[in-house]
């Protein structure tokens, strides 16, 4: 006989699977409250048996989700997490300027000298006058 850790999961009564699902959704350190949608899915219940037949846990759900609104920790968190990477991405936009100065010089120099290279064959034209060449022999 197999015991309740390794039986099926489906075994165990929808309120007990929801009851470890909540545990598991409130041991994640997310910054997001979690959902019914993600509640059910752990659990494998429907949000209709949720809403229907477990209201006390529903009703721990919201409250877990009051306190990830609330926590000032998270908000904290979440906070730092956005400040640092908008000093990456500034970072970034620095990197990403001097780029396109380099490149833009690049092409400049570039330009100037392919102008400068177009008037000295020009000028070489112009200098030289053409030869008549007879094609019969």
């Amino acid at each position: 006989m197999a015991s309740p850790s390794t039986a099926d999961p489906t075994s165990r009564p929808p309120a007990q699977r929801l009851r470890d699902a909540l545990v598991r959704l409130t041991a994640d350190n997310t910054p997001e409250a979690p959902t019914a949608s993600a509640l059910c899915a752990l659990a494998g219940v429907s949000r209709n048996a949720l809403y229907r037949y477990h209201p006390d846990i529903l009703q721990e759900l919201h409250e877990l989700q009051r306190q990830r609104h609330c926590d000032p920790g998270s908000a904290r968190r979440a906070l730092q997490q956005l400040r640092d990477e908008n000093k990456d991405l500034c970072h970034q936009v620095t990197f990403l300027a001097s780029l396109v100065d380099h490149y833009f010089a690049a092409w400049q120099e570039a330009s100037s000298m392919l102008l400068r290279r177009e008037r000295e064959l020009a000028d070489l034209r112009k200098s030289t006058k053409p030869k008549v060449v007879s094609i019969r022999s």
